[in-house]
């Protein structure tokens, strides 16, 4: 006789629960490997390798010795603005891939030799040396994305240090990314100006080695390298330049000496002042800057009004605070960024970017966790255009 349903009801067979142990396991199993303390699933699971981007260093200078485009600007500012990593480690490592080539070439350049044979072993150790380095930024368990992102967090929420990365405070950081970068470029091109080793350089060292096929125009779009621009750079008057004053000299649109603010300035009122008088008039202004610092105080401004004539004249009256009808040099201050773009720029639109593709709940900040789950948006985009928001994805 068959036992009776109630009992057959209260009893599984051993087939049904190891089924359900089995089951049971995988599941957990499944948890356990979808979630890591380190890196979100979501990061290096969507098989992106980062790359370096070291930067040819015969065009990462603006100064003497950078190969010039058409209008005799250096080409790296005439092809895109190279942005600084947002972790300083793979800053580190691009410098020293970047530095490797600056002495092979100078080496050949000095020596005069260095090709054949000699330099295909020097491109296979460079290669070496980024295959290295490339590997060693994707490996998990020696450079783990969220780790670095924790690591990095506390330096940048600073002010306030309230649990949010603002956009100021990305932009700042990036900034000072930048920064290092440009001091280590313009240190290492130094080197070519100071033989003695004494950590200055003269005007006369400057014009000794300065290559004259590069042009006298960098890219600011008029001649600087003269002895007015070396002067203006001197901030102590010694007829010396060291090294920070060195980097102001190559680097002028991101200077804060006031010295060179002011010749700045007087370049541009000199390109567009028709009557000589060193100063510009509303003509001067509306037909030689106008349509370049349009909206300079109003992000938002409406670009169809750039040939506005009344629109023209209600920004020429802002400019004019002395209000006696003439742009001066120092009226122009205030627009002088919007004439030179300078790494703030380019550091706030990186930040803005970055912003964009984190902030999920669009409160215009981030948190630790909206960057560890969006990597990618520091580690890579690359802001490429000088005049156009586009980031292009090479996995940074």
């Amino acid at each position: 006789m068959p036992p009776p349903p109630s009992a057959t009801a209260g009893r599984r067979s051993p087939f049904s629960a190891l089924l359900l142990y089995v089951t049971f396991a995988l599941v957990i199993l499944l948890l356990l490997t979808s979630y890591s303390p380190s890196i979100p699933h979501r990061g290096r699971s969507l098989h992106r390798r980062l790359k370096l981007h070291p930067r040819n260093p015969s065009l990462s200078g603006a100064g003497a010795g950078a190969p010039t485009g058409g209008n005799g600007a250096p080409q790296q500012q005439q092809n895109h603005h190279h942005a600084a990593p947002f972790d300083p480690e793979i800053a580190e490592l691009e410098r020293r891939l970047e530095d490797k080539e600056w002495e092979r070439e100078h080496y050949r350049i000095l020596h005069g030799d260095g090709g054949g044979g000699e330099a295909d072993e020097h491109m296979r150790e460079w290669e070496e040396f980024l295959r290295e380095d490339e590997d060693f930024i994707n490996d998990d368990e020696r450079f783990n994305l969220g780790d670095r992102i924790r690591a990095l967090f506390p330096k940048i929420d600073l002010a306030p240090r309230d649990g949010f990365a603002s956009l100021d405070e990305l932009t700042r950081w990036n900034l000072e990314q930048s920064r290092a970068d440009q001091l280590h470029r313009s240190a290492r091109e130094m080197e070519l100006y100071d033989k003695n080793g004494d950590g200055v350089v003269s005007y006369g060292d400057f014009r000794a080695q300065h290559n004259e096929s590069s042009g006298e125009v960098n890219s600011l779009g008029f001649p600087w390298w003269k002895e007015e621009h070396f002067n203006a750079s001197d901030a102590d008057g010694d007829g010396f330049l060291n090294k920070t004053e060195f980097n102001d000299f190559l680097n002028p649109s991101d200077s804060e000496n006031p010295q060179i603010i002011n010749l700045l300035c007087k370049q541009e009122i000199r390109q567009r002042d028709k009557d000589g008088d060193g100063k510009l008039n509303f003509e001067e202004y509306f037909h030689g800057l106008h349509d370049h610092i349009h909206g300079y105080d109003d992000e938002n401004a409406d670009i169809s009004h750039i040939g506005n004539n009344t629109v023209a004249k209600e920004r020429f009256s802002k400019l004019d605070k002395d209000s006696d009808g003439f742009i001066s040099e120092h009226e122009l201050e205030p627009v002088l960024d919007k004439l030179h773009l300078s790494e703030r720029y380019y550091a706030r639109q990186q930040a803005a970017h970055a912003i964009s593709e984190a902030d999920k709940d669009h409160d215009g900040r981030l948190t630790l966790d909206d960057m560890i789950e969006n990597p990618y948006a520091f580690y890579g985009s690359v802001f490429l255009s000088d005049d156009e928001d586009y980031f292009h994805d090479e996995f940074r």
